[in-house]
Order: structure tokens, then sequence, then C-alpha cells
């Protein structure tokens, strides 16, 4: 398969073009800095540079022409402002989810977060953000040209991956390593069955492969 993915410089991206990689998959990254090229390189995966904040439609579709995959994985981060969370978690996330349209990618998955609702109250920039990638997470959910699933992980941690996992529709809140979310996405992408679900994720007792086919099954 070939697997375009947003924000493929991300610490969750570099970790599932890594697993792409050694699975036989092509991964390519979008990043919006040249300097970043040789880290997605190391980690198998091919870079194109291409700024989803100032692109336009025709040029992320041109991207993704040809793919049998697209993983929205990017973020303001968080020392960004509350402008950026509305023109990268949501914007961004809007704009690709167009272009997978039109590129005829209909497999599309999403990073979001945990408590992502465009009603979240509050003036917090951490609020702007539940709201932005709620917004983004509806306006996906709206496209019957998309299979979409949406992974909304509990908190992100960089312990090392256990392989252990709770993946439901809710779970309650938890920590989660991002090795692991980036293990669930790589069964996520070449799992239809889950097409249509918005799955929290969490640290758990289940091996990911059978946590992802159960909530396939369901």
């Amino acid at each position: 398969m070939r697997i375009v993915i947003a924000g493929g410089h991300g610490r969750i991206a570099l970790r599932l073009e890594r697993l792409l990689s050694a699975g036989g998959h092509e991964a390519v990254g979008l990043i919006r800095r040249p300097e970043q090229a040789e880290d997605l390189r190391t980690a198998g995966a091919e870079p194109v540079v291409l700024d989803l904040e100032s692109a336009s439609l025709e040029e992320v579709a041109e991207v993704l022409r040809g793919a049998d995959a697209a993983v929205f994985a990017a973020g303001a981060g968080p020392n960004s402002g509350a402008a950026r969370k509305d023109t990268v978690d949501r914007g961004a996330a809007v704009l690709f989810a167009d272009a997978a349209e039109r590129a005829g990618v209909r497999r599309f998955l999403v990073v979001s977060s945990m408590g992502a609702d465009a009603r979240h109250p509050g003036d917090d920039v951490f609020d702007v953000y539940l709201r932005a990638k709620g917004a983004a997470d509806d306006a996906v959910r709206a496209r019957p040209g998309l299979e979409w699933t949406v992974l909304r992980p509990g908190m992100l941690t960089d312990d090392a991956g256990t392989g252990l996992v709770r993946l439901e529709a809710r779970t309650g809140r938890g920590p989660i390593p991002r090795d692991d979310v980036a293990a669930v996405l790589a069964e996520l992408v070449d799992s239809p069955g889950t097409a249509g679900l918005t799955l929290e994720l969490v640290t758990g007792s289940t091996p990911v492969t059978v946590a992802v086919k159960d909530v396939a099954g369901n």
C-alpha cells in the first residue's frame, strides 16, 4: 500500500512510517521544512515538502493521487497559539480530507484527541484546540466519499510501547505511549472494517492486532 501521512515529521508519524516501511508498505510523509527530510528517509519514508497551511487543494490532491490511504497526523503543537489551532488542527485536516476526495483516496484516518468536541466550552488555548479537533472530526465524518476512522488517543507519553491497548468507542481517560498509537494506526490503515468508527485509545490489556480486529468485527 501507498500511504500518505500529513504531519510526517511528528512523533507519532515517524513511528508510523517506520512500522509501515518495515511491513513492506510505501510511506509518504508531508513535511513543512526541507531539513526534516532526512529524518523521514531514516524512518523509511519518502519526504514531500508541502505546507498544508499555504498549499492549494490541487497541490495536496496531486500528492495523494495513487495512494491507497491517507493519515492526518499533523498538529500545530503544544506551544502554538489559538490561531494555529484553527489553521492546522482544523483547517489543514479539512483541506487534507478535501484533497483525498479530489484524488479518489477513500481510506482516511484521523489522529484526533480524546475530548475533541466542536462545542467544547472555554477560552484557554487547550479549549480552542479541542474545538478545532472536534470541528475537523465532524468535517471528515460528514464525507460519504471517505472510508474514515477517527482515532482519539488519551494522554500521549514517550514511554516504550507495550503492545497492549484498550480500543473502544468509549474508554475513559488514561495514558497511551506514542509507540502504541502508531502500532494501532498501522493496523487500522488496512482494516476497512473500522470505517465509520470513532475510537478512543488508552493503555490496556489487549494486543493491538486483537483490539483492532475486535472493533472491526463490531
